[in-house]
């Protein structure tokens, strides 16, 4: 894999090239994941709770992580990376130190995990042959995230990972909440007669 350093230093190379990355770092994960929810809500019910809940899951252990202060790429000029909403606009973030979120909590990548959500969760829930191009979804987020300079390539790695847990997790209660009973109430009364 490339640096992220040789990766934004591409991407800066096409002034396009860095806006659009920029651009779908700023916009696409959230109409994404609100896209993919109403979808698998009306298209696949079943596998709705699944992922509702291992979004919760990975939503959450993205929030609690984020008390571990990480400098994201763009906070390091001196290593050559530059922010690229200063450059090209679109900047998703305020002043240091003000806005809802804590710039300094780059670890793990909620853009990352939000599209290893809608990505996996297509996947695994459609039959269509092109499901496996909304993997796309995921490869793009990734290349983004590290080219604006706002994630190191292991926010994504650990944002992926914490998700793998989270349906992890998910599988196992539920597994444990459809297990019979051993004691099948039932069949003790009318034994009793």
């Amino acid at each position: 894999m490339p640096t992220e350093l040789s990766l934004q230093q591409f991407v800066l190379q096409y002034d396009w090239l860095a806006q659009a990355t920029n651009f779908y770092y700023a916009v696409f994960h959230v109409p994404a994941m609100i896209l993919f929810l109403v979808w698998i809500f009306i298209r696949h019910g079943d596998k709705y709770p699944r992922w509702r809940s291992s979004l919760a899951m990975l939503t959450a252990a993205c929030l609690v992580i984020r008390y571990i202060r990480v400098a994201p790429p763009r906070f390091l000029p001196e290593l050559g990376y530059i922010d690229l909403a200063t450059r090209f606009g679109l900047s998703v973030y305020g002043p240091v130190g003000t806005g809802v979120s804590d710039q300094f909590a780059a670890m793990p990548s909620i853009h990352v995990g939000w599209a290893a959500v809608v990505s996996f969760g297509i996947v695994n829930a459609s039959k269509s042959r092109w499901r496996w191009l909304y993997l796309l979804h995921l490869l793009i987020t990734m290349f983004a995230v590290s080219a604006t300079g706002n994630h190191w390539w292991l926010d994504g790695v650990a944002a992926i990972a914490l998700l793998g847990i989270a349906l992890s997790i998910d599988k196992r209660v539920r597994d444990f909440a459809n297990k019979p009973s051993p004691l099948n109430f039932a069949d003790a009364s009318q034994s009793s007669n």
